[in-house]
């Protein structure tokens, strides 16, 4: 079995191009690749597009994480589906400095999903008569209306595991799972940030959550 190349924060986000549409794993900062975006913040590589369920939870003192990234405006783009927790990214969209698209949460991770397995899209009745409907086609099922949503992929996806063996295999721990999997499957270069790194064979088969074939690189948490 392959053996998965095992890289420094430094190396791994020097992989990521101004311009490209990143991908981060995590909820309100639960399952966040933590030490991937602090060395993302510290390059400074900026014209981004993040695709990440919220914005993260800004400490206005000492901001860190996704949050950090933001106030450094280095996303040009955000889809997202919660921005309460950040009141910089309210700001940033409220004065024209980002484009902050939302988006329903459950559509959100569909269309990442979708992405990731090939279709071409699906239908929801989610957003019919609201702004969400605008610029999408409407589709009529046995008399009831749809949206169409199209899939979303990314140049690069950041996500966080647990536990990673040698060859990319990943277990998560508990709702730190979240929108992690799906994204491992849905962007051109796949970086995870990984707590513990154990030989090939010690994950139970059964266990794996996201097998190695969906991973690039692998980086220790810091």
């Amino acid at each position: 079995m392959l053996v998965k190349e095992i890289i420094s924060v430094e190396e791994a986000v020097s992989k990521i191009n101004k311009g490209d549409s990143v991908m981060v794993g995590g909820f309100i900062g639960c399952g966040t690749p933590d030490s991937l975006l602090g060395g993302l913040k510290e390059v400074g590589t900026d014209d981004l597009t993040l695709i990440c369920n919220d914005s993260g939870i800004l400490d206005p003192e000492n901001p860190t994480g996704l949050p950090a990234l933001i106030v450094n405006k280095q996303f040009s783009k955000m889809l997202v589906s919660h921005i309460g927790t950040n009141p910089e990214t309210g700001r940033q969209m409220n004065a024209g400095e980002t484009d902050v698209q939302l988006i329903p949460q459950g559509t959100l991770v569909e269309r990442i999903r979708s992405a990731g397995i090939g279709l071409g899209g699906f239908l929801t009745p989610t957003g019919l008569g609201t702004e969400v409907e605008e610029g999408k086609q409407v589709i009529d099922i046995d008399g009831i209306k749809y949206l169409l949503e199209l899939p979303l992929r990314a140049n690069v996806a950041l996500i966080k595991a647990k536990v990673a063996d040698k060859s990319g295999n990943l277990l998560y721990s508990k709702t730190a799972r979240n929108f992690n999997p799906v994204m491992a499957m849905s962007a051109d270069l796949v970086i995870v940030e990984a707590e513990e790194l154990v030989e090939i064979g010690d994950i139970d088969p059964e266990h794996v959550v996201t097998p190695s074939i969906f991973v690039d690189y692998i980086v220790m948490s810091k």
